[in-house]
């Protein structure tokens, strides 16, 4: 597999070292900064969580799963508030923030409900009687430290402590430096819903709080979700302090559309695929297969879809294409597709024009990724579609694996049982049947390869960073 382009860092969510500030995408005014923890601020807040764990691991789930429900119930009552926030400082359609804030909401309502379930006692099949009566109970083990980005502040947060606060650890949140203000009133939140002071805390950490913080033996691991080189470097200082540690990284997913697929509903699906969130997701459409059959028909109304969005105020409701997260995303991205067309990409402008004022992006379409050009291999975190014509189902699969990355994916066939044969050949964490890859409160999301390793939500999620301790009673008169 060739390796990455040293500015892949640069163009996704990368590790920074960059002021916490409010400044809105869409008018380019920075409205509020916010100082850097202090060194003695992290030691207090390590301090009050691990004092919080301590009486927060006893905690019955009925206890906990009341402020999540409390949580869950904020969240939908401010709705308005959660999603105005949102849009200012990231930028995100102000109908797409209300749906990720609700969304949160029923990830808070799944642990609640099914937390005390998942963690339950598992009774051990033995071989031999004598080998006693083995149970697996699953206990908290300290702070989970947490690493997000910005592309869905309250989604991202509540993926990571729902779980690990109703499974009774406490989190630490070091939050995207441009999201500031989403991660305070995550703070605010939990406060009202009823959580324990310390148990979860928003840090304005600079980078170098990240080895202080891992390194202390409070601390049980961390949980990042971010660009594969911020991966790296956190795995790194994680791995040396013996800490465990879940990546959720970078991703690049195939769009597969075999010739028998119905090309109308699935050139509309990659359209909204590849362009919500402006983009800026990692499991967007990024790579769209096409069979050489269907290929011009799925074009032609490709382009069609991308040619109903439009860019604008993302508070407007009529908005349907939102500027991207900062004037330097837009600018690296920018520069990005200028290094793809020295690779030999081909370039074409799609969609209605975007405005000049804010940090919008013009649709592209990119094609001539041919097996020589380094671009094929690189996630473009934006509006840009990567095109690819196959022959072939095998061909699909080839393509669709000739990728660094493995998080999610889609394959669009009217015959389902041969869609899940394709699926069952892709090497990501999660396929999807005639649907872009959706994320949901009750399904697992993770991947493989450079887009990382663990899984968050679910059953998965929750006991990722538990104890799965063996408690074995055994006759004292038994053989060893």
């Amino acid at each position: 597999m060739p390796s990455l382009p040293s500015n892949t860092e640069t163009f996704n969510r990368g590790y920074k070292e960059m002021a916490y500030a409010t400044t809105n995408p869409y008018t380019g005014e920075t409205l509020k900064t916010f100082p850097d923890a202090t060194d003695q601020e992290i030691q207090t807040a390590l301090t009050d969580a691990y004092e919080a764990f301590k009486s927060w691991r006893d905690v019955s789930f009925a206890e906990r799963a009341k402020v999540m429900t409390a949580a869950a119930n904020i969240l939908r009552r401010d709705i308005d508030k959660y999603a105005k926030l949102l849009t200012l400082e990231m930028g995100k359609l102000y109908e797409e923030a209300k749906l990720e804030t609700i969304l949160s909401a029923e990830i808070f309502e799944y642990y609640a409900k099914n937390a005390e379930e998942l963690l339950k006692a598992e009774k051990l099949p033995v071989a031999d009687p004598k080998e006693g009566e083995a149970i697996l109970v699953h206990q908290p083990q300290g702070i989970v430290f947490a690493i997000e980005p910005w592309n869905f502040p309250y989604y991202q947060i509540a993926r990571i402590i729902a779980p690990q606060l109703s499974a009774g650890n406490t989190v630490l949140l070091k939050h995207a430096s441009n999201v500031p203000q989403c991660a305070a009133i995550f703070d605010d939140l939990m406060l009202e819903a009823g959580l324990p002071k310390g148990a979860f805390r928003n840090l304005y950490a600079a980078r170098h709080h990240t080895e202080v913080i891992l390194n202390d033996p409070r601390v049980c691991g961390v949980a990042l979700t971010g660009s594969e080189g911020a991966g790296a470097i956190v795995a790194a200082v994680a791995g040396k302090a013996l800490k465990k540690a879940t990546m959720e990284l970078g991703g690049a997913d195939a769009f597969i559309v075999l010739e028998d697929a119905d090309v109308e509903k699935a050139a509309k699906w990659a359209a909204f695929g590849r362009h919500w969130n402006a983009g800026q997701v990692c499991v967007s459409s990024k790579r769209l297969i096409v069979a050489d059959a269907i290929y011009d028909q799925f074009l032609s109304v490709y382009k069609a879809e991308v040619a109903k969005l439009k860019a604008g105020d993302p508070m407007d409701p009529s908005t349907t294409l939102a500027p991207l997260s900062s004037q330097k995303a837009a600018d690296d991205l920018k520069a990005q597709v200028e290094e793809a067309k020295k690779h030999g990409a081909v370039v074409e402008v799609i969609g209605a024009p975007v405005p000049e004022k804010g940090a919008f992006f013009q649709p592209l379409l990119m094609t001539n990724l041919h097996e020589n050009n380094a671009a094929r291999h690189w996630e473009f975190f934006g509006p840009v579609t990567q095109l690819y014509r196959v022959k072939d189902e095998a061909e699909a699969i080839r393509v669709a694996n000739d990728t660094p990355y493995g998080l999610g994916g889609s394959v669009f066939t009217k015959d389902t049982k041969r869609g899940v044969e394709v699926a069952k050949q892709i090497h990501t964490g999660m396929v999807y049947i005639n649907h872009p890859t959706m994320v949901k409160a009750d399904l697992p999301f993770g991947g493989v390869a450079r887009s990382g390793y663990g899984r968050e939500l679910i059953g998965l999620g929750i006991k990722e960073f538990v104890n799965h301790k063996l408690i074995d009673v055994v006759d004292i008169d038994a053989p060893f």
